[in-house]
């Protein structure tokens, strides 16, 4: 009969073995990774956790990115965990108003105002479409910027912020051409972003005058200052603290079960970014997607016949054709599945 000493020994050893192949194996995923982002034309940042092993691998995982619309992640998860708390009714109707008609990505701004979407309906479309306009709505519903930000460093996140509101981000732009513009109001603001008559034919001054301002010498230079400004940046986030997020809304502990399979059922619902993360699988992804003007990311949970696994992909300083960059994050992602499942190329 073995002794203590000897099985204790040879457990030890057992675990050693098991702490470095794991250690081995999550070295050569990140040094793939590695490999693949840097023929990227752009600065990127990777996060990727297999659930069923937990095994880990990340670049540049720690740092800090523009989180262009996967902040919005953070507002959803919000709504959910205060519709638990009965302090917030997703059944709850909300008429769209001319003033919070906003730029950008999203569907309600080219429909009629008086819209009387659910707030359920509104979170939807601010992750399937990244509805402006349905963001700024939950954002102030869920008790502001100030209360998401609240709820993030609670959850002991340190990074992951919403920094602005979509029309302070879109504003900031034109306050770059001149301080008075930060005055303007909201169907102003959005007047510069559309050519929808209803609020252009009223404006046309304003119009004239800020495209005048927008041909003066350095004007694009400067507009562009502001939004690469991190301290103007729409949010922030690090691969890594939004893995952890994703993670949460997959185990159910973002908020009730029931609530994170609803929310895990919008992500499946995505209508954005098709030829990034999902490009080259031919397994379920739920995922949300974020854009600016030299920003491509996607995160969330790809399926995988292993088990689930969590991926955020950051991608900030593009250099190159967008296309270019969103190809290879599909790349990386079936690289990363292939892995996983362990298929041989």
């Amino acid at each position: 009969m073995r002794s203590t000493w000897a099985v204790t020994l040879a457990l030890l050893l057992q675990f050693l073995h098991v702490d470095a192949t794991a250690q081995s194996a999550n070295s050569n995923l990140s040094r793939l990774l590695e490999a693949e982002l840097s023929r990227l034309p752009t600065r990127s940042g990777i996060y990727v956790k297999h659930l069923s092993t937990g095994e880990t691998a990340s670049v540049r995982g720690t740092d800090e990115f523009e989180s262009a619309s996967t902040i919005k992640l953070a507002t959803m998860v919000l709504a959910y965990r205060l519709a638990d708390e009965r302090k917030l009714d997703l059944n709850q109707r909300y008429v769209i108003k001319q003033a919070d008609y906003r730029g950008g990505s999203g569907i309600f701004r080219h429909h009629d105002p008086g819209m009387n979407p659910t707030l359920r309906d509104l979170i939807t479309q601010m992750v399937i479409t990244s509805d402006n306009t349905a963001t700024d709505i939950m954002i102030a519903k869920v008790g502001g910027k100030e209360a998401v930000n609240r709820f993030l460093r609670d959850a002991g996140y340190q990074v992951l912020r919403q920094n602005n509101t979509t029309l302070e981000f879109f504003r900031m732009r034109y306050e770059a051409l001149d301080p008075k513009y930060k005055a303007l109001k909201p169907e102003d603001i959005f007047a510069l972003n559309t050519d929808l008559p209803l609020f252009v034919e009223p404006r046309r001054a304003l119009l004239q005058e800020v495209t005048q301002r927008s041909a003066e010498k350095d004007a694009a230079q400067r507009m562009r200052a502001v939004w690469n400004d991190k301290a103007n940046w729409f949010g922030w986030a690090t691969p890594q603290e939004m893995g952890r997020l994703l993670e949460s809304i997959e185990l159910g502990t973002a908020a009730s079960e029931q609530s994170c399979e609803e929310m895990k059922r919008i992500l499946l619902a995505q209508q954005s970014g098709v030829i990034k993360l999902p490009h080259y699988l031919t397994v379920p992804i739920a995922h949300k997607t974020g854009e600016t003007g030299t920003v491509t990311n996607d995160v969330g949970m790809i399926y995988a016949r292993s088990g689930t696994i969590i991926i955020s992909f950051y991608n900030v300083e593009l250099s190159g054709p967008r296309a270019e960059t969103e190809d290879g994050m599909g790349r990386v992602a079936r690289t990363v599945v292939d892995y996983f499942d362990g298929v041989q190329r």
